[in-house]
């Protein structure tokens, strides 16, 4: 069992109705004005965005807007928010929205403290040293942002993708009203459910396997969020399910599955590839790619597949043959997928053939040219993430 310290500061307000306490919640961490931050006009139809304008208004707090996140945030709006926050001299940021919304706020909290390229933060030029504080009102349970301390954006100068994680970007509070993801599309729902499932998964397995409590939590999660996405297929109003899935997002990336284990996050890794050069769905990148990740780097580590497969999956136990036990987990994964409406190969993803030069071209940019390795369960260089890619094709 590894060693290891956790750390998750942030406020939870859970339930129906919550979006209330916005104001106060904004208050409590020192606001004083606040740029309001959010994606296309979902939040805008739903009403939420009036809701949250006309609650900020009666409590008498200043804000400006920026709106305009898609998904894969990008550089260009942070810098524009970066100046706004500038030029407002603005101290709070509220991101309204799912984990693109919350990324995009993280990066221009970074940046506005910052008197240089804010790109230098995702190139390892520099490192934040501030970050207004945060606070979010989610809509989109999926990358669990507003737990975490990654913070992942895409320079749409050269379609580079990357992640950088710090505490500072960590989140004041969240709220979380199950009954405002309601009305998301399956295929939102779907990929949101993957993504929260992988970042278990990407931490499940590793090459500690005796922290006994972990990964009975997250062997509990993963067949939750199974189970619930099933559920809301059926009915998108399913209060239970929907709480399940939102709760679950957060518990996934909070850093709670990986306290005595080390995580492995090269099928993240290999699909911001994806998404950058392709501009794809994330959680449905992840389940093109996670198949075939998982099936290269199997050898020697078949009984944890096998356990993966047996306590979540429900594969049935083959004591003659570890392996095929493994295999067959792996299986039942793409099958949920599939059944999800999620593409398990890049073909499915995309609608055709990827060529070997776009896999060589990915597979360049993860390993940044080579210089670094990917991985933990198996350490996966350059040439290993071409094979990945041929093998997910």
């Amino acid at each position: 069992m590894k060693d290891f310290n956790f750390y998750a500061p942030t406020e939870i307000v859970f339930g129906q109705n919550s979006e209330e306490q916005v104001a106060g919640l904004v208050r409590k961490y020192g606001g004083q004005k606040v740029l309001v931050h959010y994606g296309g006009n979902s939040a805008r139809r739903s009403g939420l965005l009036d809701k949250m304008f006309g609650l900020l208004r009666e409590n008498n707090i200043p804000f400006v807007e920026l709106g305009g996140v898609v998904p894969n945030p990008r550089l260009s709006l942070v810098k524009k928010g970066i100046q706004l926050c500038r030029d407002e001299k603005v101290d709070f940021i509220l991101a309204v929205g799912g984990g693109s919304v919350i990324d995009s706020a993280k990066a221009i909290g970074y940046g506005v403290g910052y008197e240089g390229e804010p790109w230098d933060f995702w190139m390892g030029k520099a490192v934040p040293k501030s970050c207004l504080p945060i606070g979010a009102v989610l809509t989109i349970p999926a990358a669990g942002s507003e737990m975490s301390n990654s913070c992942v954006i895409t320079n749409d100068a050269n379609n580079d993708k990357r992640g950088i994680n710090s505490n500072l970007c960590r989140c004041k509070f969240c709220i979380m009203n199950p009954e405002r993801t309601f009305t998301l599309p399956t295929y939102q729902t779907a990929a949101g459910a993957t993504d929260i499932m992988m970042h278990t998964m990407e931490r499940y397995f590793t090459v500690h396997d005796d922290m006994t409590l972990t990964d009975a939590l997250a062997e509990a999660l993963l067949r939750t969020v199974k189970d619930s996405a099933l559920e809301v297929m059926r009915n998108p109003m399913d209060y239970r399910h929907r709480a399940q899935i939102m709760w679950a997002g957060s518990l996934s990336h909070n850093d709670l599955m990986e306290c005595g284990s080390t995580k492995d996050f090269a099928t993240h890794k290999l699909e911001h590839e994806l998404s950058a050069m392709f501009d794809v769905t994330h959680g449905a990148g992840l389940a093109a790619i996670w198949g075939s990740w998982a099936r290269y780097v199997l050898p020697g580590h078949e009984a944890r597949f096998a356990r993966f497969a047996v306590n979540v999956m429900g594969v049935d136990n083959d004591f003659t043959d570890v392996r095929r036990t493994a295999e067959k987990g792996i299986e039942a994964t793409e099958r949920f997928f599939a059944q999800l409406g999620m593409p398990i190969s890049i073909h499915e993803l995309l609608g055709r053939d990827i060529t070997d030069e776009e896999i060589e071209e990915m597979a360049r940019r993860a390993s940044h040219d080579g210089e670094i390795s990917l991985g933990n369960i198996r350490v996966l260089k350059r040439a290993d993430l071409v094979e990945i890619y041929k093998l997910a094709r």
